[in-house]
Order: structure tokens, then sequence, then C-alpha cells
């Protein structure tokens, strides 16, 4: 297997990575934030929904997944084109979309599916292309 193969390979892994913890950390979000309620946009509705959100189990476990798509995201960032892993990462709006309606029985639209579809065609496009099209520096290269 070739380099760019590998690196191919590897970075659709993180990208997997990178979207399954960010659509399960934001229905987590979702559901803790709907057990919270609609947050008052004043000082004491804020410092209210506050200590909701802080004392939440299942916004902690949200925030735990939102982490490790931080971690995946950095990690691949470091090896791979921004604009090959954004585009990339962005047919998690799919899956979040349809993660919606099934956990949280939620109307979606055919105009909303139509733009999904239409998302998931670009990904399709940017996924032929080179994960990465520059050099990478090393750190004892720049010293």
């Amino acid at each position: 297997m070739g380099r760019e193969s590998r690196l191919r390979i590897k970075t659709l892994v993180m990208v997997l990575a990178m979207v399954v913890c960010a659509n399960v950390g934001d229905l987590l979000l979702k559901s803790g934030m709907s057990s919270v309620g609609a947050v008052q946009f004043t000082e004491q509705g804020l410092s209210h929904a506050f200590r909701l959100a802080i004392s939440s189990p299942t916004i902690w476990l949200a925030i735990f997944f939102l982490l490790g798509f931080m971690i995946c995201n950095m990690t691949v960032l470091s090896w791979a084109d921004y604009s090959y892993v954004m585009p990339s990462g962005a047919f998690g709006y799919a899956l979040i979309t349809l993660s919606a309606v099934v956990f949280l029985h939620e109307s979606v639209s055919l105009q909303r599916w139509l733009g999904v579809l239409l998302i998931c065609f670009g990904v399709m496009l940017v996924g032929q292309t080179k994960p990465r099209t520059t050099e990478v520096v090393s750190q004892k290269a720049a010293a």
C-alpha cells in the first residue's frame, strides 16, 4: 500500500471518528438541554440554566464526546489539508439529520433533505481529491 493510500485511509478513519464524536455529543447536548428547558436570556435565567446544565450527567457525557471530536479534529488537521478535512466531515450533517428524526422525533422537510443530499454530493467530490496538497514541515526542520 502506497504512502498516499495510507494517508487517505488514516484520514478517513479519523474523519469518521470526528463525525461519530460530534454527532453523539450534539445529540446528547440537545437531550440534556431539552431537560434543562428554555433558557431565559437574563442574569437570573442564565444562572439557573447554568446550574442545571453543570449538574446534568447527559451534558457532561456530551462534553466528553465533543472533547473527543476536538482531539480527533486536531489530530487529523496535523497531517491533512483543512480544505479536505472539514468538507469531508460534513457528511455528518446527513447523519445528524437522520439521528434527529430517529432519536429526537423531529420532522425534516423535503427542502432540508434536499440540502443534505447536496452536502453529501459535495462530500463525495471532495473525497475524490488528495487529503494533503502541501508538504508538512516538521518541527525539527523548522528549528
